[in-house]
Parts: structure tokens; sequence; C-alpha cells
């Protein structure tokens, strides 16, 4: 039987938690042994979190790839996605830690295509540098102080309150240092591209296919996401696919023709030369680098 990476449900320790919690990455790294996993191995969250590196300077592994990471680095992980520690240098920080439904219901009063570029690996690199100089820490520590504070009064709702003013801060840092998206009608083509891929991988690769069903042209749709990720339309529907079938190989016991087949694939040679297309690797290949 093939070996399978941990699956890491939102399972914290405190009463009555509603599903928020700040956890030193210190206390990851002391108590790793009593874990049923190796934080330093690949596993998949069932779960969000912004991990704030507070010293140091290493590694850390999001989706098959290693990033550097130093003191006031801060990397988003959305649900799903697969991450690893490396403790290897001293590194330390805080991993703030929230449910699927904390983060629909804390951000439900906010625009769409904001909630939709929060946590967005296709729009944004997970990793964040923030600056010396940002007021970002001073709500980091005062949202901490609070999480602290059990016998605090309403302590959900200044919780709560705190957290969307350090998300929306960082959100403000990201528009002085990357490419921010301003145009909300692009965001909103290409959320429903993204969206279709997710539905239709299976049964269409072909950009035209999408650009139909979204009711424009396939140059229009090119154009969109060139302006958004610097990649063609087909690039994005090719980086999805190659993406599911990286997470289904290490989380699945199904064979590798089987695999083909549920990605939509009619011959599991072709399937193969995709994969080793885009990655240089073989599918049974890729799985022995990563176990």
């Amino acid at each position: 039987m093939k070996k399978e990476i941990p699956h890491i449900q939102f399972n914290s320790t405190i009463p009555e938690n509603f599903g928020f919690e700040i956890l030193p990455i210190e206390k990851i790294k002391q108590h790793k042994k009593k874990y049923n996993h190796n934080p330093e191995s690949p596993h998949q969250l069932k779960f969000y979190n912004l991990i704030f590196f507070t010293e140091g300077t290493g590694r850390h592994f999001v989706d098959f790839k290693w990033f550097s990471i130093k003191k006031n680095s801060l990397i988003y992980l959305t649900k799903e996605q697969v991450n690893a520690f490396d403790f290897s240098k001293n590194l330390n920080g805080f991993c703030i830690i929230f449910t699927e439904e904390y983060f629909v219901n804390c951000f439900s009063n906010l625009p769409k295509d904001f909630i939709f570029r929060l946590f967005n690996p296709q729009l944004f690199s997970p990793i964040l540098q923030i600056p010396n100089h940002s007021d970002f820490k001073i709500y980091f520590n005062l949202l901490q102080k609070e999480f602290k504070n059990l016998k605090s009064f309403n302590q959900k709702a200044i919780i709560e309150s705190l957290f969307i003013i350090l998300v929306s801060k960082v959100e403000s840092i990201k528009q002085s240092q990357t490419f921010y998206i301003k145009e909300t009608s692009k965001i909103k083509i290409f959320q429903n591209f993204t969206s279709l891929i997710e539905k239709h991988f299976s049964k269409s690769r072909s950009a035209n296919f999408y650009a139909t069903e979204l009711n424009i042209t396939y140059k229009h749709l090119n154009i969109i996401c060139k302006h958004l990720v610097n990649k063609t339309a087909k690039n994005v529907i090719d980086d999805f696919i190659i993406l599911q079938a990286k997470r289904n190989l290490i989380n699945s016991n199904l064979k590798i023709s089987e695999l083909s087949y549920k990605l939509g694939f009619d011959d599991p040679t072709n399937f193969s030369k995709y994969f080793k297309k885009h990655t240089d690797l073989t599918p049974k290949l890729f799985l022995k680098s990563i176990f």
C-alpha cells in the first residue's frame, strides 16, 4: 500500500474554542514527537494558516516548492495546501490557524473580490515580507494578548475585530510590495474561470472551452490571465491539473492508471507524458522525491 501524507485537522486544545488559535512555532518544534506526524515532512492542511516568522532565516515548503523566509516573513496557507516546516535553522514565530467556517463568518461583510484575493495562491506568492516600520506587529501583539486573555469580556468579538484589522493591514502592505490588482471586473472573470476549471477540468483542458463557457473570446481570457498572473489561460489550466495530480498522487491509493482517468485522460501513457512535460518527472519519480 502506498504511503500517504497526513491530513491535519483543526484540533484545538483550548476549551470552548471558536475555530481560531495562535500557536507558537516553538511549541510545534519542541513537541513534534507528540504529534502523529512530523511537521518537517509534507502534510496537507484542512484549515487556514498564517505563519508569522519573528526570528531566524530558513525556508518553508508550500505546494511542492521551497520558499526562503527570514524575520518578519508571513506565509499564507489555504485549506488543502501541502506544507512542511524546516527547523534546521533558528526559526521562531507563530501560526495563526483558523477553520474555513471561521474564515467565512469573519469576512462575510467584506467585498467578494477582497475575499477572493486573500488566500489565493494563483494571484499572489504565498510569502510576504512585513516591513520593519509597519504597524502590523502592533496589531499582532494585541491579537495575541487578547487571545491569551481567556477572561476577557466579549473575547470572540474582540479577536475577530483585531484579526480583520490585521489581515487588512497585510493587504495594504501587498499594495506597496507586489503588483496589486485593482480591476475588480478582471478579478471576477478570473474567479469564474478558476471555478469552471475546478468543475470541468476532467472534461476539458482547452482554453477555448472555458472562454466559451464565460461568454468571452479566447483572446480576452488570455489577456486577463496574462495581466493578473502573467500566464496564458492554458498555463492556468495546466498548473491546476498538475497540482491536483500531485495532491492525488501523495494522498490516494489510486493506481496511476486510475488517477489518469479521474483527471480526464483517456490513456495512462498520455497522463504520464503530460505530467513529465510539466514537471520533468514521471509520476513514480515524483512520488519517490516526496517520500
